[in-house]
């Protein structure tokens, strides 16, 4: 007989919730500081959204998108954006733990690496923040686009919503993993993922070929917000792709994870202590 699971589902799924907990405890410790960290990053963003609508309300339209259909393509990057940081911050903030030495401690415990680098930490503020910019887009346009929000397109847009929060986990955990060898990645991951997370505010019919390629099959922001977008909106253009794309959010959010993991994993055996442990 194999040996007994140390936690079984039901157990870390409590010991979950406590991390959240904790890290709620300690985000609210300073309420003032995190409220207006979220006001700051609600600011930040709805001055990009200002400035695009200024652009876009000289035009009637900007190659067949007018520009309520172009504020739903952006609400996907915002509310999946906020999911992400929720649930996923320890992956984001990974590179960190590298750093300062936390990782070292999560090594000596008996609990699941990466259930502890998910565990370890939620980010309220960018939470919210995002999640407000991402709010306010989709109630400006997802009734006046045209969609039947029924319940299939409900179901949809939710799996899509975490489908997006997992690719662009995946997509920081990626850069991350390059701490294991080099210690700090911040550069490698502002270009990795804020340049790209800038062309997919736009359509990819925008672009060229080589930047369409990019973000449907390296950095693939596409199934984040452009392929659910046109799920919905169903534009001509779309005929310039395969109809399957519409579907595979899921699959390449789980696909992503997974090679993500294994490439995570080979970082582990790599390993060598930074030596700032607090």
């Amino acid at each position: 007989m194999g040996k007994k699971p140390l936690f079984n589902i039901f157990e870390l799924f409590v010991l979950l919730l406590k991390y959240a907990k904790l890290s709620l405890k300690s985000i609210l410790e300073y309420k003032f500081d995190r409220t207006f960290i979220t006001i700051a990053i609600v600011c930040r963003e709805m001055i990009s959204v200002v400035v695009m609508f200024l652009i876009l309300v000289r035009f009637v339209h900007i190659k067949g998108w007018e520009y309520n259909e172009m504020f739903f393509l952006y609400s996907f990057l915002f509310l999946s954006y906020s999911i992400f940081v929720l649930f996923f911050a320890g992956m984001r903030d990974f590179a960190e733990m590298i750093y300062s030495g936390e990782f070292d401690r999560v090594l000596t415990r008996p609990l699941g690496l990466m259930y502890q680098i998910i565990a370890s930490k939620i980010d309220l503020s960018a939470g919210l923040g995002h999640g407000i910019v991402g709010v306010i887009l989709f109630t400006k346009t997802a009734f006046s686009v045209g969609i039947d929000w029924n319940i299939k397109n409900i179901v949809y847009y939710i799996v899509i919503l975490i489908s997006g929060a997992v690719i662009q986990a995946s997509i920081f955990l990626f850069a991350s993993c390059f701490s294991f060898w080099t210690v700090k990645t911040d550069n490698l991951r502002n270009m990795i993922f804020f340049n790209a997370r800038r062309f997919s505010g736009y359509p990819i019919s925008f672009y060229p070929g080589i930047i369409q390629k990019l973000l449907m099959f390296v950095i693939p922001f596409a199934f984040v917000n452009y392929f659910p977008a046109q799920f919905y909106l169903n534009k001509a253009e779309i005929n310039s792709f395969w109809n399957g794309f519409l579907y595979l959010s899921p699959a390449v959010g789980a696909i992503m994870f997974v090679l993500v993991y294994m490439f995570w994993r080979q970082g582990v055996r790599h390993y060598s202590s930074t030596g700032t442990s607090r």
